[in-house]
């Protein structure tokens, strides 16, 4: 072989790799979040899914571009901003709600979608079953309906004399719907009355909860929704003006001032979803993938609320919980 042409094939071998990636192809992700931009939590979480797909290697503006949309829980706007994630053709999507998802799903009928917290996917008929989802669309659950039932028992424990408690809860959320039976099945044995109240009736909550006697027996207990969770800084404000002791789904009520919440640790399944989106974009099908569900609950007790509202937390409570806030 000549030297000249040992000389080029050498060359050219050794800039193949180099050629192989410049050429990889950028990869696309959309990402649809329940609250608004400006939401300390939405960040947290939203952080704690980039911080996790950094890890795996991909990173915006180098291998990967990443449009994020934000619903601030406004249903309206669902559908239009659905259209636009789905618009941009991206190769997989992360979904934050049911709303979201049934929004996102009828707006593409090939991407691969990702979802965090969905109570009952199998109910809503987004997957066939956890293990074998079936399709395009694979995630992360948050609870059982009777997780509803441990939140009324909590806030009895919280405050024994409690007699009646208003129940903020979505109506359109077929999640909701099992949440508030499980709740009405439980509260007669506790000796609790229950006032359903719609989380979208702000006005109704509001005239609801100061109807409530102040003798001391009155409570409030907020069901899992996005809606909820858009509208936290205001239930939280309510229950603290009218002296109510309330448990909720989330920490990020207790950022708000809540006084006590259990739930799954939220910010976790953001990262866990990284994972699935790692894997997704690296070849492998959402059906393959099952459905995981939370590996812990915690129980996060606010002392200063809790002062503020008269009351003596329980040892007990106290013991059990993962987090206090002094």
């Amino acid at each position: 072989m000549r030297r000249r042409e040992f000389i080029a094939l050498v060359g050219g071998a050794a800039a193949m790799p180099f050629a192989a990636r410049a050429q990889e192809r950028v990869r696309h992700i959309g990402i649809l979040m329940n609250v608004a931009e400006n939401d300390r939590e939405g960040q947290v979480r939203l952080s704690a899914f980039l911080e996790e797909l950094a890890k795996q290697g991909w990173t915006d503006g180098r291998n990967v571009r990443i449009a994020v949309r934000w619903t601030a829980g406004d249903n309206a706007r669902v559908r239009q901003l659905a259209s636009e994630i789905a618009a941009l053709a991206p190769d997989v999507i992360l979904v934050w709600g049911a709303v979201i998802l049934r929004a996102v799903h009828e707006a593409t009928s090939s991407v691969p979608l990702v979802f965090v917290q969905i109570t009952d996917p199998v109910r809503a008929g987004f997957v066939a079953s956890l293990a074998r989802p079936g399709g395009r669309i694979t995630g992360f659950t948050q609870f059982e309906y009777d997780i509803s039932g441990k939140w009324l028992q909590l806030l009895k424990e919280m405050k024994p004399t409690l007699r009646r408690a208003a129940v903020l809860w979505d109506p359109t959320n077929a999640a909701g719907t099992g949440q508030l039976a499980a709740l009405k099945k439980l509260a007669p044995s506790v000796a609790v009355e229950l006032r359903q109240v719609d989380v979208l009736d702000i006005e109704g909550l509001t005239t609801t909860i100061r109807a409530f006697p102040s003798d001391g027996a009155s409570g409030l207990i907020v069901l899992g929704s996005s809606r909820a969770t858009a509208q936290r800084d205001r239930i939280v404000s309510l229950a603290s003006s009218q002296r109510l002791p309330a448990i909720y789904p989330y920490r990020d009520f207790i950022a708000s001032g809540g006084l006590m919440t259990y739930g799954p640790d939220t910010v976790d399944q953001f990262r866990r979803a990284a994972g699935y989106v790692d894997r997704i974009l690296k070849g492998e099908k959402p059906t393959n993938l099952p459905v995981e569900a939370p590996t812990k609950f915690e129980l996060t007790i606010n002392l200063k609320t809790a002062k503020s509202l008269g009351l003596t937390v329980p040892t007990t409570l106290l013991a059990r919980a993962d987090e206090v806030i002094e």
